[in-house]
């Protein structure tokens, strides 16, 4: 599994929105990767931030 699909899987399961740090805990990525791909899914348009600085899956 891709670190992208890991990322959108653990905001998914999380059920809320979640931050970088949390994401690095629940999928054992590190810090950097996590950065690199939440920069691509803002870019795509495929998460949005409901609170400041928290993410989620766009339904």
């Amino acid at each position: 599994m891709d670190a992208k699909q890991q990322v959108l899987d653990a905001m998914r399961a999380a059920g809320k929105p979640v931050n970088a740090s949390t994401l690095v805990q629940m999928t054992g990525l590190e810090r950097v990767d996590v950065d690199k791909v939440m920069t691509a899914l803002k870019k795509t348009g495929e998460i949005e931030s409901p609170v400041r600085c928290m993410w989620q899956p766009k339904a």
